[in-house]
């Protein structure tokens, strides 16, 4: 019984504690430095040993201009403990009160400590580089490594060169480092792409990581560098460059494609699809390995289907066919299997013969994450058909049994989308709010996007006939009978002129405008959502859809450029604006970005 007392006392005094470490933190976090220093002194008192509290009290003094009890705490400390750390703590509080020549001559005594004991190099860099003194840090470091050549401080020291501006010295170390410790290559990398896609303009920081690179592999005949070059451009979102170096490491090591695959995969998600595609040619040329052939075959279809015109729909229809016949109908080619089902049912209106090829899928034997995959296509057809129930099914499907995968909260945004389309709204709205909160980003977007039409709209209309209709034309959309929806929006722009629903509708019109290629039209009804509805939701996806269409399709930068600086500017919270700063340093003229 008496032991179950102690446990008690102890697990009370634990949480007690705890509690006034969070009050502590909660004074400090406010600013509220005469309460943070009594807790701290508190703690402090509960636990002599303790730096963290020790450093946390000291800060309050100064935040307080209570130098002398600072300085003789510090003090006290120091000779009780002999850490270097102390010193540099000492001469901050003589920094603070300006008394410069004092501060220099403590910084100057915890680098002296290093030299006599290389281990407090770790307590004393990481002081000076709390307090910014980053010249101080950087020979801390130097000097531990010039008293015990076997310490690496190369990172550390890299780091502060890059905060000092010496960037060449930056590059320099941290790629030779790279090389010299391949297992920190990662790290390294991680910290350059930091300065590369910074929010300040780091043309020049990239421009001399582009240098150095070149040069390495002029220099140097290791392949090491010819990835590095890669993986720079990658970053740069520079792909055919990237690809040209993949090849050269492809021709010295042919054993392995899984790098040219992985940036095969880069391009895709870039949608630059002219470089997938040449990457992908590649790889069939290049390897026996009947999986990768059948996926890179895949990909190469999805890309002709993305870009193709009614009259090239009877050969890519032939090409699947011959594919199929090719490598067989199996779990291996199931890809292969739903695209031509996809495209039979969505391209061809044949959506019976897309479905007939889904069951058939179905029957073989298949993973559990294959079989979502067919029951997703499977529901999409059906949905296509009409058939909102029966697609509803298969999408509850996949939610069960991949219950919190990725593929689970794709289906339940196709489910939410199948009640919108039902313009069963308040069901669809319970399914988007949760959604807003999904892992992966773009369901995230997507579900936010449709959860505020429908809300928005609903408040401004409780009868929500305006909605209705909208989402009658959005199904038109998904069934791609792209005439008939801009028929449909176009009545409610009459209709409901002047109405919550005229904004969003405006963008629907100009996005299919932009599928037909018919870029006036398009930029029509952004125009007018930027200057009748410049306070709203929309307005940020205006500017950025026309600035696109000046840049990219019609080619007139002066016209790009203020539409582009105008997202910059106004709009620094939309999902569009890291796009539109790098777009817009693009056309200024700013080099390797």
């Amino acid at each position: 019984m008496k032991n179950i007392f102690i446990y008690i006392v102890l697990l009370w005094s634990g949480f007690a504690f705890a509690q006034n470490e969070q009050l502590a933190q909660y004074y400090y976090d406010k600013g509220d430095f005469e309460k943070a220093k009594v807790s701290y002194e508190e703690l402090l008192n509960s636990a002599p040993s303790n730096t963290q509290y020790f450093l946390r009290t000291i800060d309050c003094y100064q935040q307080l201009q209570q130098f002398q009890v600072a300085e003789k705490a510090i003090l006290d400390r120091y000779s009780k403990y002999k850490q270097g750390v102390f010193l540099v703590e000492l001469g901050y509080n003589y920094q603070l009160q300006k008394n410069e020549s004092k501060a220099r001559n403590y910084y100057d005594q915890a680098i002296e400590k290093i030299k006599v004991n290389p281990n407090d190099v770790y307590g004393i860099g990481n002081s000076f580089e709390k307090k910014v003194l980053l010249e101080y840090a950087l020979k801390a470091y130097q000097t531990a490594m010039q008293m015990q050549p076997n310490y690496n401080f190369n990172f550390q020291i890299g780091m502060l060169y890059g905060q000092l501006g010496k960037t060449d010295e930056m590059i320099d170390l941290l790629l030779n480092e790279s090389y010299r410790n391949p297992q920190n290559a990662n790290l390294i990398q991680t910290q350059l792409s930091r300065f590369m896609n910074g929010e300040t303009d780091n043309t020049a920081f990239k421009d001399a990581m582009r240098k150095a690179l070149i040069l390495k592999t002029q220099k140097d005949q290791d392949v090491f560098w010819n990835h590095y070059l890669s993986w720079f451009y990658v970053q740069q979102k520079e792909f055919g460059k990237a690809f040209i170096q993949e090849k050269a490491i492809y021709k010295r090591e042919p054993e392995s494609l899984s790098s040219i695959i992985n940036l095969s995969q880069f391009a895709m998600n870039e949608d630059d699809d002219e470089t997938a595609s040449e990457i992908l040619n590649f790889i069939l040329q290049n390897t026996k390995d009947q999986d990768l052939l059948i996926q890179s075959n895949a990909y190469l279809m999805q890309i002709k289907i993305d870009k193709a015109q009614e009259k090239d729909y009877p050969a890519i229809d032939a090409e699947l066919q011959q594919l199929l016949t090719t490598y067989g109908t199996t779990p291996f080619t199931l890809s292969l299997q739903l695209i031509k089902a996809h495209f039979a049912a969505f391209n061809l209106k044949n959506p019976e013969e897309g479905i007939a090829i889904v069951k058939h899928a179905l029957e073989l034997n298949l993973n559990d994450y294959q079989q979502a995959d067919a029951k997703m296509e499977l529901g999409d057809i059906l949905l296509l058909q009409e058939k909102f129930n029966q697609a509803l099914i298969y999408y509850s499907q996949i939610q069960l049994d991949l219950k919190n995968d990725v593929m689970a909260h794709e289906a339940s945004l196709k489910a939410a989308k199948t009640s919108y389309y039902k313009t069963d709204f308040e069901w669809a709205l319970k399914q988007f709010k949760e959604l807003k909160s999904a892992n992966t980003q773009l369901i995230a977007n997507d579900a936010l996007e449709y959860f505020l039409l429908i809300n928005d709209n609903t408040v401004a209309d409780s009868t929500q006939t305006a909605l209705k209709q909208f989402a009658k034309a959005d199904f038109l959309i998904y069934q791609n009978k792209k005439q008939e929806a801009i028929t449909q929006f176009q009545n409610i722009l009459k209709t409901f002129k002047g109405q919550e629903i005229e904004a969003v509708t405006m963008l629907r019109l100009g996005k299919i405008y932009e599928s037909l290629k018919d870029y006036n039209s398009a930029l029509s009804q952004y125009q007018q959502i930027i200057d009748h509805h410049g306070d709203g939701i929309y307005v940020d996806e205006a500017l950025f859809f026309s600035a696109e269409i000046y840049s990219d399709e019609l080619h007139d930068i002066e016209k790009a450029k203020p539409l582009y600086e105008k997202v910059i500017f106004n709009h620094q919270d939309s999902i569009y604006f890291v796009d539109a700063r790098k777009k817009y340093r693009e056309l200024r003229g700013d080099k390797n970005l």
